[in-house]
């Protein structure tokens, strides 16, 4: 196994097993924000499996499948919160604590991160867990979001409609 320092970047990811929200479950303990980076190639997923990445396998349902390969990720904003970015043809938006939870519902197009690597080494076994440091969200975009799109901040909007008299 190799010494990782360098943080990951993956571009056009599917993610699956999405709690950004920190829900708990029978899957997930309650304030734990996670989700997990689908690794489509096996070529790829030996090699991060090599350099001692947490890569989960999930045997095919029928013949005809691949196995699934996976990555668990972690979204902690405690020390180095990441820098999460909703994408729509118009506009950026960054996300935080607060709202980050609106990507377990979302209609993702692509997804572009960077994981940053936690190298941990408990009763002799070792291994790299992945932290989300950098994402870029692309969602998809309804029919309507052209027709109602008046080229203002949808907050500035908010912030004003609080101090309407009525």
């Amino acid at each position: 196994m190799q010494n990782v320092t360098e943080n990951l970047r993956l571009e056009n990811v599917r993610m699956i097993f999405r709690n950004f929200s920190g829900k708990e479950s029978k899957f997930n303990r309650a304030g734990d924000r996670n989700f997990c980076v689908v690794i489509d190639r096996g070529e790829q997923a030996q090699a991060l499996l090599d350099a001692g990445w947490n890569v989960h396998i999930r045997p095919p349902r029928d013949e005809d499948e691949e196995p699934l390969r996976y990555i668990p990720v972690a979204v902690r904003f405690g020390n180095i919160p990441p820098r999460i970015f909703l994408v729509t043809r118009r506009n950026k938006v960054a996300l935080n604590e607060e709202t980050v939870g609106t990507l377990d519902h979302a209609e993702i197009r692509s997804v572009d991160l960077t994981l940053r690597p936690y190298h941990w080494d408990v009763n002799g076994r070792t291994g790299i867990k992945a932290y989300l440091r950098t994402m870029y969200v692309t969602v998809e975009e309804d029919e309507f979001a052209d027709k109602y799109d008046f080229g203002e901040d949808i907050s500035k909007q908010e912030d004003e409609a609080e101090r309407l008299p009525f």
